[in-house]
């Protein structure tokens, strides 16, 4: 069975996708439950904050305190937002005496992360313009 050739990167310098049926797979999950999961998995990082902390973890692991001192939030509020994020499987944390280290669970993440900046970079006027999605005032 000969491989298909992916296409070939835009002029923009942007990476080309394959179009999703070229994989056999759909896109999404057929089932509402799984569009459902999906749409969770996508809410644990629909936070600023929880964004800037998985960032911080990717290259290296840090302690809850590295994480405060990094952010720049209350040590509640990032242990509560690494909670999260250790729940929804995108970070692990190991115990070694009396600190709590956490890492990203999963280099894609990092994948993913950056085609997310890539594309809401490519939409940047239309995401500012967005009515829909109102920014929090509360978060930093």
């Amino acid at each position: 069975m000969a491989e298909q050739a992916l296409p070939a990167a835009p002029p923009d310098g942007r990476a080309a996708m394959p179009p999703a049926s070229s994989a056999g797979r759909a896109l999404l999950p057929a089932a509402a439950d799984g569009v459902d999961l999906v749409a969770r998995f996508f809410r644990a990082l629909g936070d600023p904050a929880r964004l800037r902390l998985l960032a911080f973890l990717l290259p290296a692991e840090h302690t809850v305190s590295e994480c405060v001192q990094h952010i720049g939030l209350s040590q509640g509020r990032v242990s509560a937002h690494l909670a999260c994020l250790a729940g929804c499987g995108y970070v692990q944390a190991r115990r070694a005496g009396r600190f709590t280290y956490y890492t990203a669970a999963d280099p894609r993440v990092a994948d993913l992360v950056m085609l997310a900046r890539s594309l809401a970079a490519d939409n940047a006027a239309a995401l500012a313009d967005c009515v829909r999605i109102a920014p929090d005032a509360t978060r930093p």
